[in-house]
């Protein structure tokens, strides 16, 4: 579904990516771990259209969409829950996720998602007139899943969805990430500091270090790597 081909991105005289690929297969839960700076969160924003790659190819569904402007992106199916959530704080919980499916005219269509949302965060619909920034840190990540979800995506990455968040509500999201990979067929990109969490749920990961891919493999194979352990998995 998606395929990265020796992705390099420069920040002026930094190079961020050092050519970089991987593929994310249809259905499928694939992670990236590594520390900061790693170059994980500039992956997924190079693949979205939000920074331009210096060299590479990036491949969705096999037509090649590789510094198309973000809309483009939206447009085709790949739907990007950036880091730090970055929900519109003075709009409401609806008009966020109204926000989300701004490329669609088909009133039905957007209210048959908005029931499809609520029924995966039924706090989000609790809260639907409140405004955004006082929503607690875990509800604002779900409003921000909700929100990508709201363009009906056909492939979706999420960088950080775990971060500053209560462990209870984190199992609570990461078990409806794998409920919608399954009941949608939704391949996801997921981008996780908790590389416990990343690689319990994924299908295959790649670990990054500072741009470049140091391991790949099944994730129940890097789980038992003694240098993955020993560098992401406490030991």
């Amino acid at each position: 579904m998606l395929e990265v081909h020796n992705l390099s991105v420069q920040y002026g005289a930094i190079t961020a990516l050092h050519g970089i690929s991987l593929t994310v297969p249809a259905g499928g839960i694939v992670t990236l771990i590594g520390g900061n700076g790693a170059g994980k969160t500039t992956t997924l924003r190079a693949i979205s259209g939000m920074v331009k790659p210096t060299s590479g190819r990036i491949l969705f569904d096999g037509q090649d969409i590789t510094g198309l402007a973000p809309h483009e992106i939206v447009r085709r199916g790949l739907a990007h829950s950036p880091e730090g959530r970055l929900v519109f704080a003075n709009l409401t919980v609806m008009e966020n996720l109204q926000m989300g499916a701004y490329l669609q005219r088909d009133s039905q269509w957007i209210a048959s998602e908005l029931e499809y949302v609520f029924g995966m965060f039924p706090r989000l619909q609790e809260r639907r007139e409140q405004h955004a920034g006082t929503l607690s840190g875990g509800e604002q990540q779900m409003l921000a899943i909700g929100r990508a979800l709201m363009s009906r995506p056909r492939f979706l990455m999420l960088d950080e969805p775990s971060l500053g968040i209560a462990p209870l509500l984190v199992k609570e999201i990461f078990a409806r990430l794998v409920e919608l990979n399954r009941e949608r067929l939704l391949p996801i990109l997921l981008v996780e500091q908790n590389a416990h969490l990343a690689l319990e749920v994924s299908t295959h990961g790649y670990v990054l270090e500072t741009g470049r891919v140091l391991l790949s493999d099944r994730s129940s194979v890097l789980r038992d790597s003694p240098e993955v352990r020993s560098a992401y998995l406490g030991g």
